[in-house]
């Protein structure tokens, strides 16, 4: 029997191989041992693969803050007016088609749409940029044990830059849904903000808000995301380099409806904030942080974090997992492969 033949002397080497404590060099590796053996190529994320990753990163947030519009709406009308708009989500939809009809959920859509796009462009294509140069930086043993922080450091810094150019158009939006009346296009309201307000304070009134909002809840996002990734893909006994491209895209809805829930309550008292402040004549006329502080002061620390948060965590679970998901997608259909974080070989 000459398969035997072959098997025993196989079978006797790695035997002799466990009795010194040795693991036999000449067996199939696992999954788990392949993948710490793989080592990162950082000359494949080039100009192009930025470049792809900011597309993908406009195109996921665009689509998915333009799908959630209608829930955006509901959930700002009841931030900025909660006397009226008391009767939870499903209330307030039907107050809303009631009073003003269906086309007024579709309110502040092309500000929406615009205003994500870039801050996707700057927020992934950002988080992408920063993550791997940190990455890079530290070596593989460094970026895989402090994975955590760099996600977190670099998720700051991209939203940073995103949100200098989504105050705009958020505060153009906000002033939108607030008052339908208050232009028939995004740029007539941008026009007659600029005219009205100056543009510091017309558009930039609500940056500290936003980048406390938002800064926090991209944080989140991305490390909530990542480690619940793991999470999924070593209870699944896989990997990212294993898993098919729809196992991947799978992989990124589930740990995006974790990470959005979990960043939806943590920024929410900030969303709060910033949907008022946009509210002609919310806090006074004092600078920013005092207006800020009078319309806390007036709203109450819990209706901060409570008001709204059911429709917002609703509405974010949602659309992150379904930006992770469109994210992979896209990167996929662009020949991208993603950069992801692994242990190197020996590590425990």
């Amino acid at each position: 029997m000459p398969a035997m033949g072959l098997v025993n002397p196989v079978l006797a080497r790695a035997k002799a191989a466990a009795l010194r404590g040795e693991t036999p060099k000449f067996l199939i590796p696992s999954p788990v041992e392949s993948v710490k053996a793989a080592s990162t190529d950082f000359s494949s994320f080039n100009l192009m693969y930025y470049l792809k990753g900011a597309l993908a990163g406009g195109i996921c947030c665009g689509i998915t803050h333009g799908a959630v519009c209608p829930i955006d709406v509901v959930k700002t009308r009841i931030q900025l007016e909660p006397e009226v708009y008391n009767k939870g989500m499903i209330g307030g939809f039907r107050q809303v088609i009631a009073n003003e009809g269906v086309g007024a959920l579709a309110t502040g859509l092309g500000p929406t749409v615009f205003g994500y796009f870039i801050q996707g462009w700057f927020k992934f294509g950002g988080v992408e940029f920063f993550k791997i140069q940190f990455a890079q930086a530290l070596g593989e043993q460094g970026a895989w044990d402090n994975r955590t922080g760099i996600y977190l450091l670099s998720s700051a810094i991209a939203e940073f830059i995103a949100d200098i150019f989504l105050c705009p158009l958020e505060a153009t939006r906000i002033k939108l849904v607030a008052n339908p009346s208050f232009a028939s296009s995004m740029p007539g309201a941008m026009s007659k903000i600029a005219a009205e307000e100056g543009l510091l304070r017309g558009f930039y009134s609500g940056f500290g808000p936003i980048l406390f909002k938002q800064v926090p809840y991209t944080m989140a996002k991305f490390a909530v995301q990542g480690k619940a990734a793991e999470a999924i893909y070593t209870s699944l006994g896989s990997s990212p380099n294993q898993m098919t491209a729809a196992g991947n895209v799978g992989v990124s809805l589930g740990s995006g409806v974790i990470a959005g829930v979990a960043a939806a309550i943590i920024s929410h008292p900030a969303d709060t904030l910033l949907s008022k402040i946009n509210k002609p004549g919310a806090g006074g006329t004092g600078s920013t942080v005092s207006r800020l502080m009078n319309i806390a002061a007036e709203t109450g620390y819990w209706n901060l974090c409570t008001s709204g948060l059911g429709a917002r965590c609703i509405m974010i679970g949602t659309l992150t997992a379904g930006q992770f998901g469109i994210f992979d997608s896209v990167m996929n259909a662009l020949g991208a492969k993603k950069f992801h974080f692994h242990a190197p070989a020996g590590s425990k």
